[in-house]
């Protein structure tokens, strides 16, 4: 396909009239083809007019209609070829293996909500039939199904360009939800953004649906994001990004005459428990992984292991110089963006400016426009304590501090002063570490969304049970998850018939089961 540089409001190409920008390659620095011009105000409200025309006929389509057009997604997404890696690769500096796998998880994930959708289990099926001879008084019929809030806005991420981006989970639980989406493509890879973007129009047409059942809208700055969130026609809003993006997002849904929620996944450091037992018993293990986790992808993962926490004494200073090698060792690693590198050598003179803070390495730096050197550093539980809020805040990229406890008190202490997280992974040996995990434990559960053992928190698995959210900041809503197929939940509401002649019924509900669906009936 031809990358064009417009907005693709449903089956249009129409060229901004906004700023121009274009795609950098954070290699290189050298600006990459095709100019974009940003999308002004008239240009969001076609994109969202068109999509309130299709909701009424897209929410009502059979579950094969729309798993078919999940499945016909995918597969116009491979059929990009290579076309897609290589612009990806260029516009975010990440390398062919990455990309390639994540081109996968993206096509994967369409495919299981599609298996979703058919199952219709996502609908909650509810009966509680009429009981005319119930004393004291009669119960009428009473149904429930779900159905889609409506035309979603959705804000593609910076470090995952396609599994959470255009056609990523946000876009895919959206769209099997029953909801036309309106995407903002992320400035720095416009290009694969709109590539993406073009297949997801190819499968409208093919499955012979409303053009408004998406569009994508590109610009360079803020104005373009709370124009979107801003118009009466968007109904809820899916953002992967920083903490200062998702908050000012969640702020101006709130100022609206008709307030929207916002499902915002924003900030986490992901702390790693590095209980006594496990340390002594694979000590070397734990470091050597503990690394490889830190540097991927330069950190640059929403669950890279920001935080260690592990009780002082001979294990753990074995860990922290086994580390301290590993990241010294770290070779040089190129960010997304040069204003992401900026922000994460930023946080890392800060970190390394604290009087309670020690820098332990550096990694190896390099000569180029958004340069990442892995940073590891430790502290004290007392100096944490007193400053959870400089010392516990996020550093986007390859940086992790270490945190010497030393009792048990501690230990526990740190659990209770951290902020809402995505994850905390425990480092455990069975039988020798059980009472402390115990004690852990009810903390870990209000203040986290996924507990892990044994491993480490970058990769996360998308299928059912997955659990991607977290109490604020991790996200602006802890009881959601924006991966796995519970994410379709955030795009649903309830809806009550109380007596309606079975006929008018939707087919989720009427006597029959045209669909064959799971229904609670009593």
């Amino acid at each position: 396909m031809t990358i064009t540089g417009t907005q693709l409001i449903g089956h249009q190409d129409i060229p901004g009239t906004g700023a121009q920008f274009h795609a950098v390659d954070p290699v290189t620095g050298k600006t990459l083809p095709v100019t974009w011009q940003g999308a002004d105000a008239g240009q969001v409200d076609r994109a969202v007019q068109l999509a309130l025309a299709a909701f009424p006929i897209y929410r009502e389509t059979t579950l094969t209609q729309r798993a078919d057009f999940l499945e016909a997604i995918a597969q116009a997404i491979l059929d990009l070829g290579d076309e897609l890696i290589t612009r990806t690769m260029q516009e975010t500096g990440l390398p062919r293996p990455r990309l390639e796998g994540e081109r996968g998880r993206t096509v994967n994930q369409l495919r299981l909500f599609a298996r979703v959708v058919r199952d219709g289990d996502w609908l909650d099926a509810r009966i509680d039939h009429a009981q005319p001879d119930r004393k004291p008084a009669p119960r009428s019929d009473i149904r429930t199904r779900h159905i889609p809030v409506g035309p979603v806005a959705v804000f593609g991420s910076s470090n995952f360009p396609l599994a959470f981006s255009v056609a990523g989970g946000d876009t895919a639980s959206a769209l099997a939800a029953g909801a036309p989406v309106v995407c903002k493509a992320h400035p720095a890879h416009p290009g694969a953004s709109e590539l993406v973007g073009q297949a997801i129009r190819s499968a409208v047409r093919q499955c012979g649906l409303p053009e408004g059942v998406f569009s994508l809208l590109a610009g360079p700055g803020n104005d373009l994001g709370m124009a979107l969130v801003g118009h009466p026609g968007i109904q809820a809003v899916g953002f992967t990004g920083s903490r200062r993006g998702g908050v000012a997002l969640m702020q101006a849904a709130a100022r609206r005459p008709v307030p929207i929620p916002v499902y915002a996944e924003m900030s986490s450091t992901n702390p790693v428990y590095l209980l006594p037992g496990a340390l002594a018993a694979r000590v070397d293990d734990i470091a050597q992984k503990f690394v490889v986790s830190l540097l991927g992808s330069a950190g640059q993962l929403c669950t890279n292991p920001g935080l260690i926490i592990a009780l002082d004494g001979p294990d753990l200073d074995r860990f922290v110089n086994l580390t301290t090698a590993g990241v010294q060792a770290a070779p040089a690693a190129t960010m997304l963006t040069a204003a992401i590198a900026q922000a994460y050598h930023s946080g890392v003179s800060k970190l390394a400016a604290h009087p309670g803070v020690e820098t332990l390495a550096r990694g190896q730096n390099a000569d180029v426009p958004a340069p990442c050197q892995a940073n590891l550093a430790v502290t004290t539980a007392q100096a944490f304590l007193a400053d959870p809020e400089t010392l516990g805040a996020e550093i986007f990229g390859a940086s992790s501090l270490v945190i010497r406890c030393a009792n048990t008190q501690e230990f526990l202490a740190i659990a209770q002063a951290i902020e809402g997280q995505l994850t905390a992974t425990l480092h455990l040996e069975p039988g020798a570490d059980d009472a402390l995990v115990s004690m852990l434990l009810p903390t870990l559960e209000v203040k986290v969304g996924r507990i892990l053992a044994n491993g480490f928190p970058t990769g996360v698995e998308v299928c059912d049970a997955m659990v991607h959210g977290g109490p604020f900041p991790a996200t602006s809503d802890g009881r959601t998850t924006s991966v796995g197929t519970l994410a379709i939940r955030r795009f649903l509401r309830p809806v009550c018939y109380q007596d309606i002649p079975d006929n008018l019924l939707p087919a989720a509900l009427q006597a029959a089961n045209p669909w064959n669906i799971h229904r609670a009936e009593r």
